[in-house]
């Protein structure tokens, strides 16, 4: 007898009405995600979630009042096992940097096709650090501009560090998977391996070292 995987558990919290419909209507309607609850602002979320206990939260970081990186800051500690990905606007470093240090685990611009969102928080969900290319490009570019890494920390086979090269093109487990023309699983082998040949603990920091060798 096969069991049934039970969908991921999302919330949302955002201020548009009209943003706030079209991402809730997506998470109803993706079959392994299941839309729990839609917030309009940082207070009312801050209340709900503890009780919810999600499995992703996607935030507005530009909400009224106290921000979404305010937001996570404050949720984090309460909810450890809730993951939080950030929805923005504007690719602004400053802000990209100050929400992943309140704990947010991945960060997308509004602008990313639905397909892709739900890539994100299934990635998201399975141990990754989703991020819009051109969030990616951003904070690769910020390590780049840090003392260079030890050569010897960066020795990778040639598959690994083609499966570094399209991480820090932006792509997603999925794609980097299709691209290769393997399967998910070994995919994430891959990258076990980098991180700890690397000595890091996400994709962000891998792919910074490895440009930076």
């Amino acid at each position: 007898m096969t069991t049934l995987q039970k969908p991921i558990r999302v919330v949302l919290v955002e201020d548009d009405a009209d943003q706030r419909a079209t991402f809730f209507r997506l998470l109803q309607s993706a079959p392994a995600l299941e839309g729990v609850a839609a917030f309009a602002n940082s207070e009312e979320a801050e209340s709900a979630l503890p009780g919810l206990a999600p499995d992703v939260a996607l935030v507005d970081i530009g909400l009224p009042g106290q921000s979404g990186i305010d937001l996570v800051r404050a949720l984090k500690p309460r909810l450890p096992a809730t993951q939080f990905m950030m929805l923005t606007v504007v690719d602004d470093p400053k802000r990209v940097f100050e929400a992943l240090a309140a704990g947010a685990s991945g960060y997308l611009l509004k602008k990313t096709p639905p397909g892709k969102v739900v890539e994100a928080i299934l990635e998201l969900h399975s141990g990754g650090v989703p991020m819009s290319a051109q969030i990616a490009r951003l904070v690769v570019g910020h390590f780049q501009q840090l003392p260079p890494a030890s050569a010897a920390d960066a020795v990778l086979a040639p598959r690994e560090r083609e499966v570094l090269d399209l991480l820090g093109q932006g792509l997603l487990y999925k794609e980097v998977a299709d691209r290769l023309g393997v399967s998910l699983h070994t995919v994430n082998t891959y990258i076990e391996r980098i991180y700890d040949k690397l000595h890091v603990h996400n994709r962000t920091e891998a792919v910074a070292k490895f440009r930076r060798v």
